[in-house]
């Protein structure tokens, strides 16, 4: 097969049409060297996010934005959207200028105006820090990441170093699981190191995750899911209303106060009837909004973590879906590693179990400390800063740093998304 880079070059360029002509005229020379190796790319740390490294790190990370701005800071960004490898721009040498500044581009690299491999490698660090799909290409939520000024970030920094110190001010267990609710990503910490990492799917805007310090006690594997009184309200019976078979396809029952199952042609779904009832799903991964496992935590927000049949959300850059609980990736690790000193439970009893569809708690031998936090930057000793959007507005800089979506959406068009 040919390359394209063979195509044109070579002999078939040759049969170029006008109109593709004036395309390649902006696109870079393909002769460039494009393979070359580069040195920008984010290495995974192996240093917790909640940690005294961290919050040393990210003090550290003050004093270097703060000479950022002393030199001017960066200027916005404009028409670079949609460049990619290959693009041939003038608007390339001030994303050259822009990605130096931060360090994500060497300073050495130049002021060609080709968007060549290492403006690329430089693009894909960006987007890594700031919690965005690292493909290289200037997508729109990059190019609003790039231009949140340097006065921002600072105090984005500043803020979140006084949550740092609050949180290791007391030290931390040897082990522990933290959850942060902005980068909808959890680590499993062993021994000051990172353990596992998971991507997560966290509470909406108006359905927010809280911040908790709790344990985690227990595992419940193939369980019941009994839908909160804010599920039933806002997505149950909006969907009973459209589709009136809803529940039974989606293995839902309904019970009452004696605990009888009731049929869900005897409620009104055009009143707020079915919220004096209990919704119970089935227990199955392949449909149960726990997926195959919950995991408890003792808190008064009654939340708690769990897998989901949806796995699609966790490729996702935003991941602010929830009602409140965290869903969790590779939720078969995250157990592993909660249950390793409990006895009985190895990796192969574990699968086992799910498969089984059997109703199984597995009490934790030693309850697991659990962090859900807030932070929205910070920094590892390697020097590099992360940053993400405050999806609950709660550093208090309000429209400065773009979000995604903080506007409260539709119930999803598959419910157990909610969850």
């Amino acid at each position: 097969m040919l390359s394209r880079r063979a195509l044109l070059t070579g002999s078939l360029a040759l049969v170029l049409t006008p109109a593709t002509m004036a395309m390649a005229q902006t696109q870079a020379e393909w002769s460039q060297n494009y393979e070359a190796v580069s040195r920008s790319r984010v290495q995974r740390t192996s240093t917790p996010m909640l940690s005294a490294e961290s919050l040393a790190a990210t003090e550290q990370m003050i004093e270097y934005y703060r000479n950022i701005a002393a030199r001017g800071g960066w200027q916005p960004v404009q028409g670079v959207q949609g460049l990619r490898v290959g693009s041939k721009s003038p608007a390339v040498v001030a994303l050259r200028h822009r990605l130096i500044t931060t360090g994500d581009l060497d300073q050495n690299a130049g002021e060609s105006p080709i968007f060549d491999s290492y403006v690329e490698a430089a693009v894909r660090r960006f987007q890594a820090r700031h919690g965005i799909s690292s493909t290289g290409t200037v997508t729109s939520s990059t190019v609003a990441a790039m231009n949140v000024p340097v006065e921002i970030r600072i105090r984005q920094l500043e803020i979140n170093v006084a949550r740092l110190r609050s949180l290791v001010g007391g030290g931390l267990p040897n082990r522990y699981a933290v959850a942060n609710i902005p980068a909808a990503l959890v680590e499993t910490v062993e021994g000051g190191m990172v353990h596992t990492r998971h991507a997560a799917g966290v509470g909406k805007a108006d359905r927010q995750s809280p911040l908790l310090n709790s344990k985690i006690v227990e595992v419940n594997f193939n369980p019941f899911w009994t839908a909160p009184a804010s599920v039933v309200k806002k997505d149950l019976i909006p969907k009973m209303q459209k589709e009136p078979n809803y529940l039974t396809e989606n293995r839902i029952r309904i019970f009452n106060a004696a605990g009888q199952e009731v049929p869900s042609s005897q409620i009104n779904w055009f009143s707020d009837e079915a919220t004096r009832y209990r919704f119970r799903q089935d227990p199955g991964g392949d449909l149960n909004s726990m997926g195959f496992v919950r995991i408890n935590i003792p808190n008064q927000h009654g939340v708690y973590m769990h897998d989901t049949p949806s796995k699609g959300i966790f490729g996702d850059d935003f991941r602010f879906v929830s009602s409140g609980c965290i869903r969790i990736q590779n939720v078969r690790d995250y157990i592993e590693w909660l249950l390793k000193d409990t006895p009985g439970w190895s990796r192969e009893q574990i699968d086992a179990t799910f498969k089984s569809g059997e109703r199984i708690d597995a009490r934790l031998a030693q309850p697991v400390p659990i962090h859900w936090i807030y932070m929205t930057a910070w920094a590892t000793p390697d020097g590099l800063v992360q940053f993400r959007d405050d999806i609950y507005n709660k550093d208090g800089l309000g429209a400065s740093i773009p979000v995604a979506s903080r506007t409260p959406t539709e119930p999803d068009q598959e419910m157990f998304l909610q969850n």
